[in-house]
């Protein structure tokens, strides 16, 4: 990738109803554009790159909590607009997300380690979960669609199974990317 390249992301919030890190009213859009010339320097793009890391984790937070809000209220109180909503979440958002991350972010986090093969081991490992969670998503996406046709989950404990874990490791895969990955990119101060 040069470093005139252009990258894009696209990421659909809905409000949900508890408080979230998003403004209440109607869907937020986000657009954000990177473009390498217009920062002005490398070292502008990456801080806009972390920037937009740091939303994408607003971004990802937020989803669990719904997925969790989702969890907590089976077996008897789901909620079919909730289940879609965040079925669609799940869709290529988060794709999109990990794709940004492992060609804009993670580069820079090797770079900054010298290209270590620690630095390596740990951008596969970031690179598997990334597939993890990706297709854990897509069979939690099919079974929140399918409880919401049906008004009620198949299996209620099956389906809280599989929220938890899902919501459970996105939530520690941040974690992780924000105490080591984006840390050392964007120190405080």
């Amino acid at each position: 990738m040069t470093l005139a390249a252009r990258a894009l992301i696209w990421i659909k919030v809905k409000p949900a109803v508890s408080a979230q890190p998003w403004p209440q009213k109607g869907n937020l859009w986000v657009m954000i554009a990177l473009n390498d010339r217009q920062a002005g320097s490398q070292d502008g793009a990456e801080r806009e790159a972390v920037e937009v890391m740091r939303r994408a984790h607003t971004a990802e937070l937020a989803l669990c909590d719904r997925l969790e809000e989702i969890a907590d209220s089976l077996p008897n109180g789901l909620d079919r607009r909730k289940c879609i909503l965040a079925a669609r979440a799940l869709g290529p958002t988060m794709a999109k997300i990990h794709r940004f991350e492992e060609q804009r972010i993670f580069p820079c986090f090797c770079q900054r380690l010298g290209h270590s093969v620690e630095s390596g081991k740990t951008i596969e490992r970031l690179r598997n979960e990334h597939l993890e969670d990706e297709g854990y998503a897509a069979e939690l996406r099919d079974a929140l669609r399918f409880a919401a046709r049906q008004g009620e989950a198949d299996s209620p404990e099956t389906l809280g199974f599989m929220l938890r874990g899902y919501f459970g490791a996105v939530r520690r895969h941040v974690a992780f990317e924000r105490d080591h990955v984006m840390a050392l990119l964007a120190p405080a101060g």
